[in-house]
């Protein structure tokens, strides 16, 4: 490798556990109470859009009660000091690793403190409750949503991932299940560009055979120690 790799990070809901926010599927296969497919389908948007806007509401209002935790600070240091390409790609829609401080980051599944107009495709920090029927500021339609990546639709920002993973010298997943594509296949992706892989993660993941190497434990201890790896080998 070189002495500045290129790194793409992967992050998912594992990250953010440890800071109170519940993980995707809970027992049962539900999310925080709900079945993904009452919450998080354009078809559950279209049946009952006041409950898929509360889900969302609750959501964003419970992010004013957590806060980064030892992993996402260390993910931010490592932004603010590696001189090489880095990019981290969230899978998570909470705020906390911008709290934490970085910035060479993206939102693939969208961001709960955004609104997205389904009628224009404009886009607004939002913070508030956001019911069915609001009004978009550049287009002025009752077309607001949340700004979330519903099941069926494509992630964003794509070509830019896809690019980072391409260049990259080495790929990290921390926190994730394995189980949700296309972010499930960005390791064997990024393995067939010729990266080095490392999963950090509680428990092995369903594509954990796919990495180079594979650290299990909590990402507060695990993530920090490895950055500090990092920084010191970059030094």
């Amino acid at each position: 490798m070189a002495d500045h790799p290129s790194i793409v990070i992967l992050t998912g809901a594992g990250i953010s556990a440890e800071s109170g926010i519940a993980t995707f599927r809970g027992p049962g296969g539900l999310w925080e109470g709900h079945r993904v497919e009452d919450v998080c389908t354009p078809e559950a948007l279209a049946r009952d859009p006041a409950l898929v806007h509360r889900f969302y509401d609750l959501r964003r209002a419970a992010l004013t009660g957590v806060a980064p935790n030892a992993a996402h600070a260390a993910l931010a240091r490592l932004d603010a000091a590696w001189p090489g390409e880095l990019l981290i790609v969230t899978q998570n829609v909470d705020d906390l690793h911008e709290r934490a401080g970085a910035r060479r980051l993206c939102h693939m599944h969208g961001a709960l403190q955004s609104a997205l107009c389904a009628a224009c495709g404009a886009r607004h920090a939002w913070h508030a409750a956001l019911p069915p029927g609001s009004v978009c500021g550049a287009c002025h339609a009752p077309a607001l949503r949340p700004d979330i990546v519903f099941f069926g639709e494509i992630p964003y920002q794509m070509d830019v991932i896809e690019a980072a993973i391409a260049g990259c010298d080495l790929f990290v997943s921390i926190g994730t299940s394995g189980a949700v594509y296309p972010a499930a296949g960005f390791v064997r992706m990024a393995a067939w560009h010729g990266a080095r892989t490392l999963e950090l993660n509680l428990d092995p993941s369903e594509g954990s055979r796919s990495f180079d190497e594979n650290r299990l434990g909590p990402a507060s201890q695990l993530v920090p120690a490895w950055v500090e790896e990092m920084l010191g080998r970059g030094a």
